[in-house]
């Protein structure tokens, strides 16, 4: 970039929702730094695990997925797989993993760094693959590892037997953390952490449902950038505040009729799965330049928790996308589709993540039944950028463009 064009870019603004958030992503990992270079143990950190528990006993915990899409996004996907693959892990097992695993060997990586962990924290919640990663971490360095098991749940709601095998798992964890570093839980703490996240979580399902509103205040992308914070510091007190700026950005927009959708919004979807992130420019503008905007997706909302108590907890933990029946997970989807007024589904079917692409070709069937909309696949990879097509791509959002654009003439 020019020193020209630098210069005529304006200075960011420090109390936006999006400086701030950034500042926090960015301070998730230099506070780990910090943490290791004092002497505390620092952890490696599964996204679904309940955050509550670090948090309330003031521990430090990095977090590998959320480190592996940031290295995708920069350019680094490609580099940190062909290196795991090098070792011998399949091509076909999770890019988050291979990219992780090799960050483990290298311990060094210019797209995102962050400190080798002490203990690993596990929740299957997400995938079973997420067990055999973080074993093999553990095993690699030496280091405990804490696992926590949240069966796939084959019913609407969570059973009291659930919750209690839960809840059990909750406090062995805690004592086991306790034991390997020193810190104690407290009760008083953890009401402190619960209402911080409470109020992530409300602003942040709060500001996603502004969608609702047409135009849309926001463009959906922007949503996939922000997530972040609710992955790494939901139970923080600047990432509450964070996201309550974001919210009344939000309700200023749609007051105002402006958006972040640099576009005419002529369409409006919803994106099904993990974004690509080596491709998230190309998969942006090719629906921007349509006049396509992705109002919606669950993988956003994925990440608001809300309850009341310790119990609340465990339940919210077993809802999150990958541990709930069809049935469920249809209905969530089916609710954000007719709240936000959704034209077309496009479905990431991702070759990293076969648990969530399993099930969805059935499960795209019937929401664009439920909801009268047309549905379009394509293949990819949440950061492996070989598995991507651009003209694949470019191809299935011009055809759903076309059913839609149809579907707006018959009306």
């Amino acid at each position: 970039m020019s020193e020209e064009v630098k210069k005529q870019r304006p200075a960011p603004d420090p109390n936006s929702a999006k400086f701030k958030l950034g500042q926090i992503a960015a301070k998730a990992y230099s506070d780990c730094v910090e943490a290791k270079a004092r002497g505390e143990k620092v952890g490696w950190c599964a996204s679904n695990f309940p955050v509550e528990i670090p948090e309330t006993l003031g521990l430090h915990v990095c977090y590998p997925e959320n480190q592996a899409a940031a290295i995708a996004a920069r350019g680094g996907g490609e580099r940190l797989c062909s290196e795991s693959e090098g070792e011998g892990y399949s091509n076909d097992i999770c890019a988050y993993a291979r990219i992780s695993l090799a960050y483990m060997k290298l311990k060094e990586a210019p797209e995102q760094n962050m400190p080798q962990p002490d203990f690993v924290l596990c929740c299957n919640n997400i995938c079973n693959c997420m067990i055999k990663w973080y074993e093999n971490i553990a095993k690699e360095l030496d280091i405990p590892m804490i696992m926590i098991d949240i069966p796939f749940n084959p019913d609407y709601e969570v059973s009291e037997a659930q919750t209690a095998y839960i809840r059990a798992q909750f406090w062995d964890a805690i004592h086991q953390l306790e034991q390997i570093t020193g810190k104690k839980w407290s009760e008083e703490r953890f009401q402190e952490v619960k209402e911080i996240s409470g109020r992530s979580s409300r602003a942040w399902l709060e500001a996603t449902a502004c969608a609702k509103h047409d135009p849309s205040p926001f463009n959906g992308f922007d949503l996939l950038n922000h997530m972040a914070v609710m992955v790494t510091a939901r139970a923080k007190k600047e990432a509450a505040d964070a996201m309550e700026t974001l919210l009344k950005e939000y309700k200023e927009n749609h007051e105002k009729g402006v958006s972040t959708f640099r576009a005419e919004e002529k369409y409006r979807i919803m994106f099904e799965g993990i974004a690509c992130w080596p491709w998230l420019r190309v998969t942006s503008s090719g629906l921007k330049d349509r006049g396509i905007n992705m109002v919606t997706t669950i993988y956003a909302d994925a990440f608001g928790f809300i309850y009341d108590d310790f119990d609340g907890m465990c339940r919210a933990y077993s809802r999150v996308p990958n541990a709930m029946c069809l049935e469920l997970a249809r209905d969530k989807r089916v609710k954000l589709c007719k709240d936000d007024h959704v034209e077309g589904l496009l479905v990431h079917t991702n070759r990293s993540c076969k648990l969530w692409s399993g099930f969805m070709p059935e499960m795209s069937r019937q929401i664009g039944k439920a909801c009268g909309i047309p549905v379009a696949s394509f293949d990819g990879d949440q950061a492996d950028p070989r598995n991507f097509s651009a003209a694949q791509y470019d191809t299935r959002v011009q055809g759903l463009m076309e059913i839609m654009e149809e579907n707006k003439g018959g009306n």
